[in-house]
């Protein structure tokens, strides 16, 4: 087995990965034709063209008529399905998958219904395929701490496997402060806390996030790159970075793969894994983000694998789970890898 096959048939878990954002192309034209929405677009390659993006900015516009397309709760049951199908493709045996309920709830869906589809999603790939899936609300800063509160309200009605919370969206618009009461709100109703932080605005952002917010990961980060003072910070309150390059690169937050602070964060000891934030609309998946920084950044095997078990040591799954998943996973790597020395 050649580096490539290793590197697929490696076990893996997801931190970072929107439901909205893992839409396959030829699902989104089923659902523009349910909605009746006008997507300009009447084939795989028309898609294909939508989701070539100018800025960060023109990315959160496609996002946006995404979403506008989805209309009937029950829509959530075949996109999550198939997003959890690509992630077993690609050896994922744990996905912690984020849901913008609010993005829908605004129009007229119906929230509970809509955790049901999910759900009823989750548990028939966990059924076919065997990967497990958890909930991560992202309460999209945009909206504001009053909405985010009308959210942890509608969590603390119905929270059917919804374990964390997160903060999207404009992060330059909307810094963290003001959400601090919400998230003190959401720990202490037992939810894990994350936040979208130096994707799309300086250090200051990250920073604010784990002063106010006290979250347990940050998504993206890459403004931390370079800066040793703050990356020391991180490691010190045990914060992990939920790193997705292609997405980074797709959006122009970053140049270049040489740009991508993943390296730079792994070799400093900061605790990073691999994901991939909105695959469908990205062109990857986890295969190809960990192909991807072997082949342009000179990740090892081992240091793959490494990345790998930093995201099941900080995911939300309870300790006695994530022993025995590393467990399993330490025994799969080492049957990978017997016969490979020349990859190690």
């Amino acid at each position: 087995m050649d580096s490539d096959g290793l590197i697929r048939a490696m076990p893996k878990v997801e931190q970072h990965v929107h439901i909205v954002g893992s839409t396959r192309p030829e699902t989104l034209l089923w659902l523009a034709d349910e909605s009746g929405v006008d997507i300009k677009c009447d084939d795989l390659d028309d898609v294909r063209e939508l989701f070539q993006y100018r800025d960060f900015p023109h990315f959160i516009q496609v996002y946006s008529m995404v979403n506008d397309c989805i209309n009937d709760e029950r829509q959530f049951e075949r996109v999550v399905y198939e997003m959890l199908e690509t992630e077993a493709r690609c050896s994922v045996w744990h996905v912690e998958a984020i849901f913008s309920a609010h993005d829908h709830v605004r129009r007229g869906l119906d929230y509970g219904r809509m955790l049901d589809a999910i759900n009823a999603g989750i548990r028939r790939a966990h059924r076919k395929f065997g990967v497990g899936c958890t909930i991560r609300i992202d309460l999209v800063r945009n909206y504001g701490p009053d909405v985010g509160m009308k959210v942890l309200d509608l969590i603390d009605g119905k929270g059917d496997n919804v374990v964390s919370i997160d903060i999207g969206g404009s992060e330059e618009q909307f810094p963290p402060k003001p959400y601090a009461p919400v998230f003190r709100r959401a720990k202490q109703m037992g939810l894990h806390l994350v936040a979208h932080a130096g994707e799309a605005a300086r250090s200051q952002s990250i920073i604010d996030a784990v002063n106010y917010l006290n979250v347990e990961r940050i998504g993206h980060g890459v403004a931390a790159a370079g800066d040793r003072n703050l990356i020391n910070h991180l490691k010190e309150r045990g914060i992990t970075v939920e790193a997705c390059p292609i997405s980074n690169i797709r959006t122009g937050v970053v140049s270049s793969f040489s740009q991508h602070p993943i390296r730079e964060f792994f070799d400093s000891g900061l605790r990073v894994t691999v994901n991939s934030d909105d695959p469908s609309m990205f062109g990857t998946d986890m295969n190809n983000e960990y192909i991807q920084i072997h082949r342009e950044l000179g990740f090892t095997l081992p240091e793959l694998f490494m990345l790998s078990l930093h995201a099941v040591e900080s995911s939300f799954l309870p300790d006695e789970d994530k022993h025995r998943m590393i467990e399993v996973f330490n025994d799969e790597f080492k049957k990978l890898m017997a016969g490979s020395e020349r990859f190690k």
